[in-house]
């Protein structure tokens, strides 16, 4: 087997998670594209049924993605995404704390409101 075809096997990955792991991913083929990492390396466990995928989130990276989506950003700097990728990941990351019963930060319930975005 040719190392193209080991290569193409392989699940890719970035800082050892897989994409699922990130609030915004551009191309599923690229890992570049990947953004706001929020769950631990358990969604592995997940991915196969293992796990309840909610017992992955990695609560302690909730709050730098949540601030990186908003207009004021994660110390200055705002995620580089389309307004269409920063609602949806609202919406995404907004679940997550439903699900665990914890307060929505406000701005997640503001951006997660946008219309026209489905």
């Amino acid at each position: 087997m040719s190392n193209g075809k080991v290569n193409e096997g392989l699940q890719k990955k970035k800082e050892g998670l897989p994409k699922e792991a990130f609030a915004i991913v551009g191309n599923p083929l690229d890992p570049q594209t990947w953004k706001l990492p929020h769950h631990t390396r358990a969604i592995f466990r997940a991915l196969k049924g293992r796990l309840d995928i909610e017992k992955t989130v990695d609560w302690d990276r909730m709050p730098a993605a949540t601030a990186a989506l908003s207009p004021g950003g994660y110390r200055g700097q705002r995620v580089d995404a389309t307004e269409e990728q920063i609602t949806r990941a609202a919406r995404h990351l907004a679940s997550h704390y439903r699900k665990a019963d914890k307060p929505v930060p406000e701005t997640l319930t503001a951006l997660a409101a946008r219309r026209n975005v489905p």
